[in-house]
């Protein structure tokens, strides 16, 4: 069994032990290019591990606790984030350590390393994982050699890498991983140059930064950008870089400081560099046919190549790569940071104006037309909206993600999930609502004459202020849309349901620990010396706005939709169709044509029933993903309407497809919770673990799997399901 081979062992046949990063390193070296001294642990070594520490198998019920390909990318990262912390807890077998200690102590025992990925698989020309899997800058000793290369490993199961393998049509299953150990050049100037710009062809582009080169390949700072001429070299344009920060080799790996005065008002490179950094890629180019990313730096005026891998997407293909998707799912810090501004200055405030001037529009006195027009307005709005969820909100999420694997890689704590604990707060939109519900509750549950008018319906005869705060809750929280079950001078039937319920049957008190926060974050920053404290509350800063608006884009997005809705549910009553209420934007297309014209006959799609097959078994369990601790039983109630809301009793078991805002009134109430949608960090679960409530999620089929009335046991440890008919 072959461990371990150097630059010059490596040979073409050697791809699927070594990787592409590995071989294409080999290739440059044996041909004459700067490469730096390495070694590559071949993918024997990664499978030694996996399988002598059991962690083939555990790798393997992660990500087949349902149909990869039905995994939503919420419940890959729940997976990518235990999977992470498998491999920092275990330990490299002893024979392997010592097989690997013989030979790269001495080689590396004294040196400043890098330990790079290098996947079968990867940087071939019809993809490219370019920044998918994770490297390592200024890696000292070996005991901390070998403990990076397992994080290298463990950056084969990151999300961003499995979601793109799953683009790509790749195994997961069959998932293994090189890894390159690389003497480490501390460069003064470092970029990247592509052979081929992927908006020209006849034009190469090179990007350099100040210091190491991870700064640019991380996104965290900005190069300067020369574009060249293919045939002779000559620069066609340069556009200058904002020179502020730059990366540098610090304690434990690379860290980013400011840029000295000095160095801010010139770019990192000169004409010379940019000749010899060009003669060296399109030698590369010719040595690979085929155009070349090329990762380069200087030390002094010495140029070294770091690695040449191909371009994957602009080139000989049709745009399929969606590579840059995933990447955008992970931001730095800094990038983060000036999102958090922009979301919270800007967006939220720009939302909350449209829902209120949305709010305010009397539609029932417009014409057809100007409410078919309202209608296709309010559409568009929402479905703006839904773009920047999409573009700017999703991607913030990524701040507790960060924080996460810093929280692990530092405590390695035997729950992998601990650190949200850190992050829960008592100021969520969703708690704030609630709190506004239960008070309502509350009023009704001591005062029998107003439980008795809402039991009856006599709404005429409740006390007008606890009648105007009913209606005033119902407008500003929930869905509109429920026009046609209410009277127009009465309650929502759904609401005062609610209310009786939770009157009768008492209300779970949200959970919230300032001690066990105070705790746990105490333990947490003392690990660090004073300036990466100080970069690490800002993380943790940063990571309890994301979790809250997590949960708060939700409700913000949601008074968007409510609105669009409110207007198709009043076109849909004026043309007295008997539809669904309207949810699709055919359906609301459909409406608007209906006001439009007379004539027009709408055709209104139904929902195809989903077929489900096996589910008449008298007792079963269903997996899905542990989303908040506890064990709960109860009766199943499945929610599939809103109107299945008003059904709800007290320590009944939540199922549904996923919780949106309007559910979220309902969960005090509820013994445990069931969801179909997935991740630890999805609204529903956020919401249950505010609550101190059993929480699974990501369990296929689950509305189709329960029926309501079922004797549920909800084991939220495991993210076990057992029904019992």
């Amino acid at each position: 069994m072959i461990l371990i081979k150097s630059l010059d062992q490596i040979q073409t046949s050697d791809q699927h032990l070594v990787g592409g990063k590995s071989l294409a390193l080999a290739h440059l070296y044996q041909n004459g290019f700067p490469v730096p001294k390495a070694v590559c642990l071949t993918t024997h070594v990664y499978e030694t591990f996996i399988a002598a520490t059991g962690l083939h198998t555990r790798i393997q019920m992660e990500i087949n606790r349902k149909d990869f390909s039905q995994m939503r990318w919420e419940e890959i990262w729940d997976a990518a984030l235990r999977i992470r912390s498998f491999f920092l807890k275990a330990p490299i077998p002893p024979e392997l350590n010592e097989n690997l200690t013989r030979v790269l102590k001495p080689l590396f025992e004294n040196a400043v390393v890098a330990v790079r990925s290098s996947a079968p698989g990867e940087d071939a020309s019809g993809s490219s994982f370019a920044g998918l899997h994770e490297s390592f800058v200024n890696i000292r000793g070996l005991e901390s050699i070998i403990d990076h290369v397992r994080l290298v490993w463990a950056s084969l199961w990151s999300d961003a890498a499995m979601l793109y393998r799953k683009e790509i049509g790749l195994d997961v299953n069959q998932s293994k991983m090189a890894v390159i150990i690389q003497e480490m050049i501390d460069g003064d100037r470092s970029g990247v140059i592509f052979t081929r710009n992927p908006a020209n062809k006849h034009e190469s582009v090179i990007e350099s930064v100040h210091g190491l080169n991870q700064g640019l390949v991380d996104g965290i700072i900005e190069p300067d950008r020369w574009t060249l001429d293919i045939e002779s070299g000559n620069i066609l344009s340069h556009q200058p870089a904002v020179r502020e920060k730059w990366m540098i080799a610090g304690p434990g790996g690379a860290v980013v400081d400011d840029l000295p005065v000095q160095k801010s008002g010139i770019p990192s490179i000169d004409s010379d560099d940019i000749r010899t950094v060009f003669k060296q890629a399109m030698a590369s180019e010719k040595l690979f046919d085929y155009p070349q990313d090329m990762e380069w730096t200087f030390k002094n005026r010495q140029m070294y190549v770091l690695q040449s891998r191909p371009i994957s997407t602009g080139i000989d293909n049709q745009g399929t790569d969606d590579r840059g998707w995933y990447l955008s799912l992970r931001r730095s810090l800094e990038s983060l940071k000036a999102l958090r501004v922009r979301i919270e200055k800007d967006l939220i405030v720009k939302m909350i104006e449209d829902a209120d001037l949305l709010a305010a529009m009397d539609i029932d006195n417009l014409s057809d037309h100007d409410l078919a027009a309202e209608i296709d307005r309010r559409s568009k709005i929402y479905q703006d909206w839904e773009k920047i969820y999409w573009a700017d909100f999703i991607p913030f999420a990524h701040g507790m993600r960060m924080f996460g694997q810093v929280y692990n890689d530092t405590i390695k704590p035997d729950d992998p999930f601990e650190f949200v604990s850190l992050l829960e707060t008592s100021d969520l939109k969703s708690i704030e609502r609630n709190r506004k519900l239960e008070q309502l509750a509350e009023s009704v549950r001591h005062d029998q004459k107003l439980w008795n008018h809402l039991k009856s319906g006599q709404t005429e005869l409740i006390d007008p202020d606890f009648y105007g705060n009913a209606r005033h809750f119902f407008h500003e929280y929930m869905d509109a849309s429920h026009i046609e079950v209410d009277s127009p001078d009465g309650l929502s039937e759904i609401l005062v349901s609610i209310l009786l319920e939770m009157a009768e049957g008492g209300i779970k008190q949200k959970k919230y620990s300032e001690k066990s926060h105070k705790e746990l974050e105490t333990n947490f920053l003392n690990m660090f010396d004073e300036k990466s404290r100080v970069h690490n509350e800002e993380l943790l800063d940063l990571a309890r706005a994301s979790y809250r608006m997590r949960d708060d884009d939700n409700m913000f997005l949601g008074r968007i939709e409510r609105e669009m809705k409110r207007a198709g549910a009043a076109g849909k009553q004026r043309l007295g169709i008997n539809i669904p209420r309207p949810e699709s934007p055919e359906m609301f297309d459909e409406i608007a044509s209906s006001l439009r014209d007379s004539d027009y006959q709408p055709v209104f799609k139904k929902k195809a029933a989903e077929k489900v097959k096996g589910f008449d078994v008298q007792a079963r369990q269903l997996i899905g993903q542990p989303a908040g601790q506890g064990i709960g039983t109860g009766i199943a109630r499945v929610i599939n309407t809103r109107e299945d809301l008003g059904l709800f009793c007290h320590g009944e078991i939540l199922v549904c497809d996923a919780i949106d805002p309007n559910m979220t009134l309902i969960v005090p109430m509820a013994a445990a919770i069931v969801e179909r949608r997935g991740g630890m960090l999805i609204h529903g679960a956020i919401i249950a673990r505010e609550y101190g409530i059993p929480c699974i999620t990501g369990v296929p089929d689950a509305t189709a799997a329960i029926n309501s009335g079922d004797q549920l046991t909800v084991d939220g440890f495991l993210g076990i399901v057992t029904i019992i008919r």
